[in-house]
């Protein structure tokens, strides 16, 4: 089992930029290890009198500032919406972002979920069964898209593929992720372990060679060591702005370094 790491998703909403980047950069001096944003083009949750309604920016635009305005924290999105861009765009812009970082990207990707997003932007939403279909026959072409950029990434650029669904989406995950982010409690992330395990035998692929992500709240500690004795490498904790509040976080990193002593 990898060594565990703490992640922080800074929500990109309802805050200014400044707040964003004064954010970013007390991750990196706190010792967070990641920092990822999320690809949407609306606030989630948080706005008056919709919730769909406040400031925002977009994803990757802002990863590619983060590049240059951090130097040792890792970075990425939690996750790129593979409907929002040709994917071979989005592995030339993957591997741009993993360059200017001194290779620092994790290239998380998924198959996309908020309407809202499609339909002010002018993108078929469809089904999640179709979403999936698409994101499947994207990555071959994202892989080798990566193979044959000059200059190459410079890290290891690990794919991180995002979503829980059983039949389609962990099987992607199997054959195309280095890590898997997954939601949920104790349980349901145990179970979901177990069949992208099986998936992985199916296949014929080590399941080690895939690092596991849970998303957490900051307010239940009490449950790290459960999840991690269920098989999380990685733990990342939502904050949204325009605070961006690190007390509770610094807690999870205080935890994470009595668990990797």
């Amino acid at each position: 089992m990898a060594k565990a790491r703490i992640a922080v998703q800074i929500h990109p909403q309802h805050a200014n930029y400044a707040d964003i980047r004064r954010a970013a950069a007390e991750a990196e001096e706190l010792g967070v290890d990641v920092l990822y944003n999320w690809d949407h083009f609306y606030p989630l949750y948080g706005g008056e009198p919709d919730a769909n309604v406040g400031k925002h920016f977009e994803c990757w635009t802002m990863l590619g500032a983060w590049a240059e305005a951090t130097e040792s924290i890792r970075i990425g999105a939690l996750v790129t919406c593979n409907s929002y861009r040709n994917p071979q765009l989005l592995a030339d812009m993957a591997r741009t972002v993993d360059v200017i970082s001194g290779g620092r990207l994790i290239f998380g990707i998924g198959s996309g979920w908020f309407e809202k997003d499609y339909d002010e932007y002018g993108y078929e939403f469809g089904t999640a069964v179709g979403r999936l279909k698409i994101l499947d026959e994207a990555m071959p072409v994202i892989k080798e898209r990566l193979s044959e950029l000059d200059p190459q990434p410079t890290g290891s650029l690990p794919i991180l593929i995002g979503g829980g669904g059983e039949k389609m989406t962990l099987r992607i995950v199997s054959e195309y992720a280095d890590i898997w982010h997954g939601f949920g409690d104790v349980d349901v992330f145990t179970h979901k372990n177990a069949v992208l395990d099986e998936w992985c035998a199916k296949i014929g692929r080590d399941p080690g060679e895939i690092e596991r992500s849970i998303g957490v709240e900051a307010d239940k500690i009490e449950l790290a060591d459960s999840y991690r004795a269920a098989g999380a490498d990685e733990f990342t904790i939502g904050l949204n702005g325009p605070k961006y509040d690190f007390s509770q976080v610094k807690e999870w990193l205080a935890w994470r370094d009595d668990t990797n002593a």
